[in-house]
């Protein structure tokens, strides 16, 4: 769970999160749940804010069932693919789901 201040205080990430999934066409469900799993999990470096911001879009649109693939999503934040690939799994796992093992 994340505080109110979180919100606030990572308005920027939050708005990138926003723009890459409008370049990515996600539907609600897959954004909402984008911005928990960031907000969850936030890191202290803006560096892997970044990163974040673009596992938590792999993860939300993965478990809302409207799923684009790391390159996308890695490309729509400006990311690399492999930032995706490190994390999304972890992530995956934070919100309550077991990642697949292939």
């Amino acid at each position: 769970m994340y505080r109110a201040s979180d919100h606030v205080d990572n308005e920027e990430y939050i708005e990138e999160l926003q723009e890459a999934a409008d370049r990515l066409d996600l539907g609600t469900e897959a954004r909402s749940r984008a911005e928990d799993v960031f907000l969850s999990n936030l890191p202290e470096s803006s560096r892997s804010k970044r990163a974040t911001v673009a596992s938590s879009l792999y993860v939300g649109a993965l478990v809302a069932g409207d799923q684009r693939s790391q390159r996308a999503v890695a490309d729509a934040v400006g990311v690399s693919r492999l930032s995706v690939q490190q994390r999304w799994k972890e992530l995956l796992e934070t919100v309550g789901f077991d990642a697949p093992d292939w």
